[in-house]
C-alpha cells in the first residue's frame, strides 16, 4: 500500500504499469476523456475540503472492503495488534473495518453471511467472489472551515473495477454515531461490488473522544494525539479554557467528552450537507483519477466526468439513511439520481396531517421527533420490560438479577409519582408498556424493550438531548456525564490500552469501549446510570430523576407535574426543542425515485415515527408516483444482535433486514439503469427461523421471500388523502 497527500497546487499523478489489457483500457479512457473535455472546468476540491490523503490497496495484502481480512477474516476472531498499547494507523483501519462490518450485519453463516450477502457474494447473489477483497484507491479528507472545530471526516473508495465510461457513485453515510467506516458492510459493500465509487462521511459524529484528564484526543487515522498540540488534525477537541478544564476535572474527575454529544454543533442538522460533500469529493476523486488532462495546468485534470454522465444513488441505513433522504431534499445541484435506504432516522415536518392505520387499528401517535420519543422511552421502558407482553430475555451476561430488582423499583417510583397506574407490579409494567404503545411503538417490538434499554435508550437520550441543545461537556445537562466505571459503578480513569484502540472498537456513543453514562447526582456520589440512586426516591431505579429531567427538557414543562420549568431548565429546554425542530426534514424529494425499507419490529426507530411517517408526508406533499415503502415483518434495527444467539434470543425470531436493503438497492439500480419499474409499496411477509435460541436453523430463501413486483392486494401499502393504510 502506498499513500500520498493532495492539495490544489501540487497534485501529481501516480503511475502504474500498463499491461496489454491495460493499454486497451487506457486507449478507451483517452477516447472518453477527449469526448468529455471540451467544456470541462478544472478539477478542484470542493469548498471546505482539505488534507486529502490517498492510499492504494492491492486487493491481496489489503483492500477497500475487508482491510485484507477477506470474508473468512471478517467472520473470524478480532485481529490482534502487534503492540496493543500503540496500534498503527493501518492496524486501526483494519480493526475499524472488522468491527463496523460485524456491527451492521448478522456475521454468522447460519444467519446469512456468506450465503445471502458478504464479500464473497456477487451482484447476482452467487458465491463467486472468493474472499471478496476489492483492490482500489481510498481518499480521506476533512470537511472544515479551517478552524479544526468541525472536522467532518469524508472518504471516497474507488475500486479498480470502476468504469469511467459508465461512472457511478453510491453514498454510504455512517449509521448511528459511527466513524468513517460505519457503512462499510451495507452501502459500501454494495457499491464496491458494482464497480462504483463509494462516498462516505462520519457526518460529524464518529469516535471523537476527548479525555479531559490526560488531554488525549483521536486523530483522523485513529492514532492518539494531545489536545494541546493536535491542532486541526484532531477529530474533536472540547471547547474550553485550561482553567475550565481544571475546574471541571476537580469537580467531576475522570470524565470524557464525545463529539456527537458535546461538539456544540448539533451535527444532525448538517447530515444531508455532509453527505452531499462526500458525493462532491467523489466527483473530484474520480476526475483526479480519470479526468481529462488539463491543458492549462500540466499534471492536473479537468472535471470531465460530470453529474450528468454519472449514476448517483444516495443510500445507507439508520442515521445514514436519514442523511441520504436529507441530502436528496437538499440536492440543488442535481447530483443524486435516486435514493435507497433502510430503517432511516427521518421524522419530517408536517406529520400532524398524517393518520396511519395498521389493519383495522389506527395508530395513536405518529411522527414524533427522536428526542421526544427517546426521552419518553427512557422513563417508561425500564418498567415496561417487566410486562408479561415483553419479558426478560437477555442472558445474565447482559442482565444480572439485580437489574430486575432495579426495574421493579422503577415501576414503583413511577407509580408513586402518578406516571403509571396499577396496584401491582404486573399492572404497573403493563401500563408502562401500554403508554409506549400509545406513543407509537409496535406491539411486534415488545420483545425488544429489554435489550434496547440495556444497550441504547439512556445513552441515546443523553447524547441527543446534549446534541440538540448544542451543550458543552461543561454543562453536565441533567447531571449526566461520561466516564469509564468500575465494578461498583464509580467513575474511573480511562484504560490506556483500550483507549489506544477506541477508533476501531468504539461506536461513537456510550456505552462503548469502557465509556459509560454516569449520573452525577446519584445519592452517595456519581454512579453508572444503571446503578444510580435517585435523590427523590432514595432507591436504585436507574436514575429516574435524570430521565425525568431529560423528558422535561424535551416537553418544555415538568414531566411529572406539567408545571413551568425553572428558569435555567426552561432556557435549556428552549435550546433542545429548537434543535429538535432544526433536524426535521421536509419530506420533499423533488421527483427523485426512492425506496424506503423498514422493519416492522424496529424498537429503536419505530416505523410510525420514521419510515411510515416520512413516506406518508412525502405522498401528501408531492403525491410522487416513484417513492416506495417496503415494510418487512419479523425484522428489527440491529441485525448484528441476531448473531449473539442465546445471549439475546434474536436468532429464532428475526430475519436480517440487510437482505432487503440490498434488494432495494438492486431495484433502484435496475430502475435507473434499465427503466425497470420499482416494486409497489408493500408489506413483505417473512418467516422466522424458529428452533431453539442459540441454535436456530440456517436462514433459507423461504425465510426471506423477494420484494414482489406484483404483490397481493392484501399486502399493498396505500395512501388515501392523509390516511396511510398498512396491511396487518
Amino acid at each position: 500500500m502506498t499513500a500520498r497527500r493532495h492539495n490544489e497546487e501540487t497534485a501529481v499523478q501516480l503511475h502504474r504499469s500498463i499491461t496489454p489489457a491495460g493499454a486497451l483500457a487506457a486507449l478507451a479512457l483517452l477516447s472518453v476523456q477527449a469526448a468529455q473535455a471540451a467544456d470541462a472546468k478544472p478539477n478542484r476540491l470542493p469548498q471546505g475540503v482539505r488534507g486529502v490523503v490517498e492510499s492504494i490497496y492491492d486487493g491481496v495484502s489489503n483492500d477497500l472492503l475487508t482491510a485484507g481480512l477477506g470474508k473468512t477474516g471478517l467472520m473470524g476472531t478480532t485481529p490482534a495488534y502487534v503492540n496493543p498499547a500503540a496500534p498503527t494507523a493501518a492496524e486501526l483501519r483494519r480493526n475499524a473495518i472488522y468491527v463496523n462490518y460485524r456491527a451492521l450485519v448478522d456475521y454468522t453463516a447460519s444467519g446469512g453471511m456468506g450465503v445471502f450477502y458478504g464479500p464473497n457474494i456477487d451482484v447476482h447473489g452467487q458465491d463467486t467472489l472468493g474472499e471478496g477483497k476489492v483492490p482500489g484507491r481510498e481518499f480521506i479528507a476533512w470537511s472544515d472551515d479551517g478552524s479544526g472545530q468541525r472536522n467532518v471526516a469524508l472518504m471516497v473508495q474507488i475500486p479498480d473495477s470502476f468504469n469511467p465510461a459508465a461512472p457511478c457513485i453510491i453514498s454510504a453515510t455512517s449509521s448511528g454515531s459511527r466513524g468513517i467506516y460505519g457503512a462499510i458492510a451495507t452501502a459500501g459493500e454494495w457499491g464496491l461490488k458494482r464497480g462504483c465509487a463509494v462516498a462516505y462521511t462520519d457526518k460529524g459524529t464518529g469516535n471523537g473522544l476527548h479525555d479531559l484528564v490526560s488531554g488525549v484526543v483521536i486523530a483522523r487515522d485513529g492514532t492518539l494525539l494531545n489536545a494541546a498540540t493536535a491542532g486541526t488534525e484532531a477529530g474533536f477537541v472540547a471547547q474550553m479554557t485550561e482553567e475550565q478544564r481544571a475546574a471541571f476535572n476537580s469537580a467531576t474527575p475522570n470524565r470524557v467528552a464525545y463529539k456527537h454529544a458535546h461538539s456544540q454543533r448539533n451535527p444532525e442538522k448538517d447530515w444531508g450537507r455532509h453527505t452531499l460533500e462526500a458525493i462532491k469529493l467523489a466527483f473530484w476523486a474520480i476526475n483526479e483519477r480519470f479526468g481529462a488532462p488539463d491543458p492549462k495546468r500540466p499534471g492536473r485534470h479537468l472535471a470531465s466526468i460530470t453529474p450528468e454522465q454519472t449514476l448517483v444513488i444516495a443510500s445507507s441505513v439508520s442515521n445514514g439513511g436519514g442523511a441520504a433522504l436529507a441530502a436528496a431534499e437538499q440536492d440543488h445541484a442535481g447530483l443524486i439520481d435516486g435514493v435507497a435506504v433502510s430503517e432511516p432516522n427521518a421524522t419530517p415536518q408536517g406529520t400532524h396531517r398524517v393518520n396511519i392505520w395498521q389493519g383495522a387499528n389506527k395508530v395513536q401517535t405518529v411522527g414524533r421527533p427522536l428526542v421526544d420519543y427517546f426521552t419518553l422511552a427512557n422513563v417508561y421502558q425500564p418498567c415496561a420490560l417487566l410486562s408479561d407482553q415483553a419479558g426478560l430475555s437477555l442472558n445474565a451476561a447482559f442482565w444480572p438479577a439485580a437489574f430486575t430488582t432495579i426495574a421493579q423499583n422503577r415501576c414503583a417510583a413511577l407509580a408513586s409519582k402518578g406516571l403509571v397506574t396499577g396496584a401491582t407490579l404486573a399492572e404497573q409494567a403493563n401500563d408502562a408498556l401500554a403508554r409506549m404503545l400509545a406513543y407509537g411503538w409496535q406491539p411486534e417490538s415488545n420483545f425488544l424493550q429489554q435489550s434496547h434499554f440495556r444497550f441504547a435508550t439512556n445513552s441515546i437520550a443523553v447524547t441527543y438531548v446534549n446534541a440538540a441543545g448544542g451543550f458543552s461537556v461543561l454543562d453536565n445537562v441533567c447531571g449526566y456525564s461520561m466516564a469509564n466505571t468500575d465494578a461498583n459503578g464509580n467513575p474511573i480513569a480511562q484504560v490506556p490500552v483500550v483507549q489506544a484502540g477506541i477508533f476501531a472498537s468504539g461506536n461513537g456513543v456510550p456505552p462503548t469501549s469502557g465509556v459509560n453514562i454516569v449520573y452525577n447526582p446519584s445519592v452517595g456520589g456519581a454512579k453508572l446510570d444503571f446503578v444510580a440512586i435517585s435523590p427523590s426516591t432514595n432507591q436504585f431505579d436507574f436514575g429516574l430523576d435524570g430521565a425525568l429531567c431529560l423528558r422535561s427538557l424535551a416537553l418544555g414543562v415538568d414531566a411529572v407535574t406539567g408545571a413551568p420549568l425553572p428558569q435555567e431548565m426552561a432556557l435549556q429546554s428552549y435550546r433542545v426543542r429548537g434543535g429538535m425542530d432544526s433536524v426535521r426534514p421536509l419530506g420533499r424529494l423533488k421527483g427523485k425515485p426512492t425506496v424506503i425499507v423498514a422493519g416492522r419490529n424496529d424498537a429503536l426507530l419505530p416505523v410510525n415515527h420514521t419510515a411510515r411517517a416520512y413516506y406518508a408526508v412525502n405522498q401528501i406533499k408531492e403525491a410522487a408516483d416513484n417513492v416506495r415503502l417496503i415494510e418487512v415483518t419479523n425484522a428489527q434495527h440491529f441485525d448484528g444482535f441476531i448473531a449473539f444467539g442465546a445471549l439475546m434470543g434474536y436468532d429464532t425470531r428475526f430475519i436480517p433486514l440487510h437482505v432487503y436493503f440490498n434488494r432495494a438497492m438492486d431495484a433502484m439500480w435496475a430502475h435507473l439503469k434499465d427503466g425497470t419499474p420499482l416494486p409497489p409499496s408493500q408489506v413483505v411477509r417473512t418467516l422466522p427461523r424458529g428452533g431453539i435460541t442459540g441454535a436456530a436453523p440456517a436462514l433459507t430463501a423461504a425465510n426471506v421471500p423477494p420484494i414482489a413486483a406484483a404483490p397481493l392486494a392484501g399486502d399493498l401499502i396505500t395512501l388515501q388523502r392523509n390516511r396511510l393504510y398498512v396491511p396487518d
